[in-house]
């Protein structure tokens, strides 16, 4: 029975006249000028507005790339000057005798936003950074370098050093007092 029905059913549509193409009976409706108001209704077979040829982009890509840039600049700073290897550093710095003898107590960064530069690849094994410190009697730049010589390996200090603003660079790491070293 719904054999039939569905046979039917073609039988009819086929034997249909198709009308041909017609046109619709509604007119295009331009795009709004400048000075016609505001577009009350929009119609989906309305003229679409002519794009304004320019390259105004071409003015604002540089800049978009040099804010990209320096955002990107920022954020990887900031992971450096949270990480841990910096904090450790620090802290190693405020208990040496001879860093709190140069730069004297309260040592923290610099600067208010501090600039760490360097390497410091922890999956590869080394270590290399530095930037400025200050205290209530002076400030200086820290350098802190360490490797890992392979895998399964601890981190080796290699250069732990502070450098005053007069140039004298004083080595904080010596054989027996490595604040760094793994038992």
């Amino acid at each position: 029975m719904s054999f039939f029905r569905v046979f039917t059913r073609r039988a009819a549509l086929a034997r249909k006249p198709t009308r041909p193409n017609t046109i619709s009976r509604r007119t295009m409706m331009p795009a709004p000028g400048p000075n016609a108001g505001p577009l009350l209704e929009r119609r989906a077979d309305r003229e679409l507005p002519n794009p304004k040829p320019g390259r105004k982009w071409l003015l604002t890509f540089p800049i978009f790339a040099l804010a990209t840039g320096a955002g990107m600049l920022g954020l990887f700073n900031y992971q450096k000057s949270s990480s841990s290897i910096v904090n450790s550093t620090l802290y190693a710095l405020r208990t040496s005798p001879q860093a709190r003898e140069i730069l004297g107590d309260e040592i923290y960064f610099a600067q208010q936003i501090p600039w760490i530069s360097g390497e410091m690849n922890q999956l590869h094994g080394r270590i290399d950074i530095s930037f400025w410190v200050k205290g209530t009697k002076a400030q200086g730049k820290m350098r802190f370098r360490s490797i890992r010589p392979d895998r399964m390996s601890y981190f080796r200090t290699e250069v732990w050093s502070l450098e005053t603003e007069d140039g004298k660079v004083v080595q904080l790491l010596d054989g027996d007092s490595d604040p760094f070293r793994k038992n």
